[in-house]
């Protein structure tokens, strides 16, 4: 993200006390004969040892819901009935419905939502299995228009196994630049978007605005218990601390992850047998 907000105050409000650029050439020089032990060379550069911490801190996330109105009480229903999801920072949406017998045909008609809300639960809800069906899921993640296009959406799927163990799975559902995920692995191709480590630039010439789509579980079991969640991914960006340097026209840490992919996250639908 391009901008980080501190979270701890004095100890992060600067890139050097983050750890993202290294420390002041005097000053660090000084620490380095008074108290070696409070820093660490990194590319042959200085950074105060407490920056180890620091430097795996994420930037600022944001929580949203979907509230009829924008009223205090609206929104603590919303939050009530669990119709919420969270971002890694940009002002990405997401919706996430359940349902049987849905009309898969309105994927782009303009009462698609009304549709959905009537004959489907939202995220945050449980869908029982009494119908003895297998559900139908429907996503439509939509970018915030001043970061990156969307690269894919994902469904995550967890259950517990007859052994007793928990486990994951994860499905790519809608992919941008009009490919489809793989039947087989369930993965989207790569969309070959770049980033500019340099300048911090970024493909604009491939992604998606929105994506959205209807899925059925590939896997689904009538019998089996199981929550699904929604995630859609942004094209790679800066990460915080490159931009840090960026600014400060420093080379990034070698040992640090120089890109992201933001992205936005859905409360869990759970299926009840």
């Amino acid at each position: 993200m391009e901008t980080f907000f501190s979270k701890i105050g004095l100890l992060d409000g600067t890139a050097e006390l983050r750890g993202s650029i290294p420390f002041n050439r005097f000053y660090g020089t000084f620490l380095k004969i008074a108290r070696p032990n409070s820093l660490d060379e990194v590319d042959g550069k200085n950074y105060l040892a407490v920056s180890k911490r620091l430097i795996h801190f994420s930037a600022s996330g944001l929580a949203g819901v979907w509230a009829e109105e924008n009223t205090r009480d609206s929104i603590y229903d919303a939050f009530r009935r669990k119709e919420s999801f969270a971002t890694s920072g940009p002002r990405m949406t997401i919706r996430f419905f359940a349902g049987y017998d849905l009309d898969q045909s309105k994927v782009n008609d303009p009462d698609l939502v009304e549709h959905l809300y009537a004959n489907a639960k939202t995220m945050g809800s449980d869908i029982d299995g009494i119908a003895q069906k297998t559900p139908a899921f429907f996503v439509w993640a939509v970018r915030d228009s001043f970061t990156a296009p969307l690269q894919r959406v994902q469904i995550i799927k967890g259950y517990v196994d007859a052994g007793g163990n928990p486990q994951e799975q994860v499905f790519d559902v809608a992919c941008s630049d009009g490919a489809a995920p793989d039947p087989l692995t369930h993965r989207c191709p790569d969309n070959n978007a770049k980033v500019d480590i340099s300048s911090c630039a970024f493909s604009q010439d491939v992604g998606a605005a929105e994506l959205k789509t209807f899925w059925n579980d590939p896997t689904f079991e009538v019998q089996q218990r199981a929550f699904y969640y929604v995630r859609a991914l942004e094209n790679p960006t800066c990460r915080w601390s490159t931009w840090d340097a960026v600014r400060n026209d420093v080379e990034p840490r070698s040992d640090m992850p120089k890109t992201i992919q933001e992205r936005v996250w859905s409360s869990p639908i759970h299926y009840i047998p």
